[in-house]
């Protein structure tokens, strides 16, 4: 098996303790860090003993003078991530960029169709489509065991401030585009990406934060003929218990990102109930309240692996496959850039001073 050699472009948070903690583990047989580019000396350094056989740069252009590199990795700064993708796919470079994926759906659809009129992959990274909850939730969605889908609620919330480059505007930071890319993509999931969806409500507001970027983000989505999706990024919910619950029409499956559980109808269990038209009272006349013990199922379970490791790894084997065999992409570029659209939209119904 050819392993490809990769360029990750930053060491921060992302670069290193997320692409390159994978790309260090005995697991990772597709993939070996041949460059890092980073502007701090240190870290560059550091990169440089951590990869066995890592050439370190200071700038990501000095990248275009090799021939050697299949796939860059652009861990930059959020609001770096377009103008620098968008070079390295003219450059002829295939590209994973991080999540997210660019300011606007004008910007995304720029970088779709760059690469295409350069014959190059791009590759989003929005690794919470592989992770173990997400997979299972939308399994038991689409099997049809809770019945058929009227609501979807998505909690990506806590009980935390930032103070960090992410919660400024002018850096692309901000709850919605710092965060919002998992939930929104597991909501627009849920919806089957279909083009009609509409963000029927929107409120991004600041609490905790630090910048001017919103730490609370609320978003109800919908499209015909689909379920509401309630989406949320909060800093303030201290008592916030699952990421995903699905609430169907015979049942309920909630989860977080260890385990989940389910209490759930069989159909034919429970006896089909007439609607009476009078008042309901009980044999002496006394009025009663209506109500049955129903006949309920209730499954519960734990998840092996997270987004930061089985989705890490399910995507770049995913893209593995996708570079050398032209294995069509799960992630699509087209449903990152749909993500997009939807922080846009957010973004232009809630307009933020901006302070920095």
């Amino acid at each position: 098996m050819k392993r490809l050699k990769i360029a990750i472009i930053g060491q921060g948070r992302s670069g290193r303790d997320i692409h390159g903690a994978y790309l260090k583990k005995e697991e990772n047989v597709y993939f070996e860090v041949a460059a890092v580019v980073e502007a701090d000396e240190l870290r560059r350094l550091r990169a440089e003993q951590e990869y066995p056989g890592c050439m370190g740069h200071a700038d990501y252009r000095e990248l275009f003078v090799r021939t050697d590199i299949d796939l860059v990795v652009n861990a930059s700064y959020s609001e770096q991530h377009y103008s620098i993708t968008k070079d390295l796919l003219e450059h002829h470079f295939n590209v994973l960029v991080e999540k997210p994926f660019a300011r606007n759906y004008y910007e995304c659809c720029d970088l779709i169709n760059t690469a295409k009129k350069c014959g190059v992959t791009l590759a989003v990274f929005q690794q919470t489509f592989f992770a173990p909850y997400y997979l299972e939730a939308k399994e038991i969605a689409d099997s049809g065991k809770i019945g058929e889908i009227k609501q979807v609620s998505v909690r990506f919330n806590n009980l935390a401030r930032r103070w960090d480059w992410q919660t400024l505007q002018k850096k692309m930071g901000g709850g919605a585009y710092n965060t919002g890319p998992h939930p929104i993509g597991i909501a627009l999931a849920f919806l089957g990406f279909d083009d009609r969806i509409q963000v029927a409500f929107s409120k991004l507001d600041l609490a905790l934060t630090s910048g001017d970027g919103e730490d609370y983000a609320k978003m109800i989505l919908t499209a015909p003929g689909r379920p509401v999706v309630d989406v949320e990024i909060n800093s303030t919910d201290a008592f916030s218990d699952y990421n995903i619950k699905i609430q169907g029409s015979m049942g309920t499956y909630q989860c977080t990102a260890q385990g989940y559980k389910m209490k759930y109808l069989v159909k034919g269990e429970n006896q089909n109930r007439p609607v009476i038209e009078e008042s309901l009272k009980d044999e002496e006349g006394f009025p009663i309240y209506c109500q049955e013990d129903l006949k309920t199922h209730q499954e519960e379970g734990s998840f092996s692996g997270t987004a930061f490791d089985a989705g890490t790894k399910g995507l770049y084997e995913n893209l593995y496959e996708a570079l050398t065999k032209g294995t069509p992409l799960a992630v699509t570029c087209a449903h990152a850039a749909k993500i997009i659209q939807v922080i846009e939209c957010a973004h232009a119904q809630n307009p933020l001073e901006v302070k920095y």
